[in-house]
């Protein structure tokens, strides 16, 4: 699961107020690096929702002889074109 802008910018939030009551310079240290990492998640994240639909969809198999190419089993489809319905039919099947 992708994180979303608007999530990662709360959380950045939520550290930002978290560094200003903290007490402890460590805690403070802390919770501002914490809120700087979920800055750059959000930045990140804006950037991909921003991408077109087209970018997105790139890797959308379009046909069976593509779907070979994403399979765990490559050579799996390669039977199935030697081996037509007739040839089914003859050895009574």
């Amino acid at each position: 699961m992708q994180l979303t802008s608007i999530m990662s910018r709360s959380q950045q939030k939520r550290q930002l107020d978290l560094a200003e009551e903290a007490a402890l310079p460590y805690a403070k240290g802390i919770a501002l690096l914490a809120a700087s990492v979920w800055g750059k998640e959000a930045s990140a994240a804006e950037r991909r929702e921003q991408r077109p639909a087209t970018a997105k969809a790139r890797l959308v198999v379009t046909s069976p002889t593509d779907d070979r190419i994403f399979s765990e089993n490559p050579d799996r489809g390669f039977a199935d074109s030697a081996c037509r319905a007739t040839d089914l039919d003859q050895i009574g099947l």
